[in-house]
């Protein structure tokens, strides 16, 4: 029994109630439902003003499709967008493998040795900023595979984030705590395990945010140069060609399909996140009001 219960129950009165305590607790509710009724509520009716727009302005399938004729495309194509969604989605997590052990690699060796850092930053700058459309058709002239052609470029798109983001964190570790290590002899090691590492930890997840979308938008900028060689490799391709043979439904599911996977692979990576953070960065710690 709380203290209030006692009283109450010593002063024969009803119990005391903290009304802040239930405004805060019925904000957090409203919040909480809001959360997810308000962008399904979004959905609905953007759709349903698609939907209308397309039936009563009577607008041709091969300029706009409506979303009950994408729907029953998507069905009837799925045979084709399946396994094209298993190509782009093999191509997205591998790309970003890759640049999640590339990536902190790379930053590990930057953050031990400035020698490193200043022999091979300047060249990661150089292939974040150059586009990675104009990279494709020279690794489609020199690689021999177009699957691996495309996972170079999505690749290049998704590494730099990693790469920075993990850097600079490596490099944010307390002063005061890199002393305390120096006084106490820690190794070169220890200092990366103990001190290092957490310090960057919500750096790389940051990282690993942007790098998760950047691996996609790699992965079908590279299909839309390579898969024109008749390859065949993805979604995008699969875009691609149904907008060459005027076929809008399909092009808008491949689309669709495109878009769900992104905000998948955002989920997934805020997940982690929130999963890894939770207990203790200030990002992550929830608080009421």
């Amino acid at each position: 029994m709380s203290v209030v219960e006692e009283v109450a129950a010593t002063t024969g009165s009803a119990p005391l109630v903290d009304e802040e305590e239930l405004a805060r607790a019925r904000r957090a509710r409203i919040h909480r439902i809001a959360k997810w009724t308000l962008p399904s509520l979004v959905m609905v009716i953007s759709i349903l003003a698609w939907h209308l727009y397309v039936t009563l302005g009577e607008v041709p399938h091969y300029i706009l499709p409506g979303p009950v004729r994408v729907a029953s495309q998507m069905v009837e194509d799925w045979a084709l967008l399946w396994p094209a969604l298993l190509v782009t989605s093999r191509l997205t997590l591998l790309a970003l493998a890759m640049a999640i052990i590339g990536g902190v690699a790379l930053a590990v060796a930057f953050t031990q040795s400035k020698w490193a850092e200043m022999s091979f930053f300047p060249y990661a700058v150089i292939l974040q900023v150059t586009p990675v459309i104009a990279i494709a058709p020279l690794l489609q002239i020199y690689v021999e595979s177009a699957f691996v052609a495309a996972l170079l470029c999505a690749w290049i798109v998704a590494f730099f984030p990693i790469l920075s983001n993990t850097t600079i964190g490596l490099k944010s570790a307390d002063h005061n705590l890199s002393d305390l290590f120096t006084i106490y002899g820690a190794t070169r090691w220890q200092r990366l395990r103990y001190l290092a590492a957490p310090s960057a930890l919500p750096f790389f997840l940051g990282g690993l945010k942007i790098a998760g979308g950047l691996a996609l938008i790699g992965a079908v900028v590279a299909e839309f140069v390579i898969g024109r060689a008749g390859t065949g490799l993805g979604l995008a391709s699969t875009l691609l060609e149904a907008s060459y043979r005027f076929n809008f439904g399909r092009l808008y599911a491949a689309l669709i399909l495109i878009s769900a996977m992104g905000v998948v692979i955002f989920a997934l990576m805020s997940l982690i996140s929130h999963l890894s953070l939770r207990k203790w960065h200030e990002s992550a710690i929830r608080r009421e009001g």
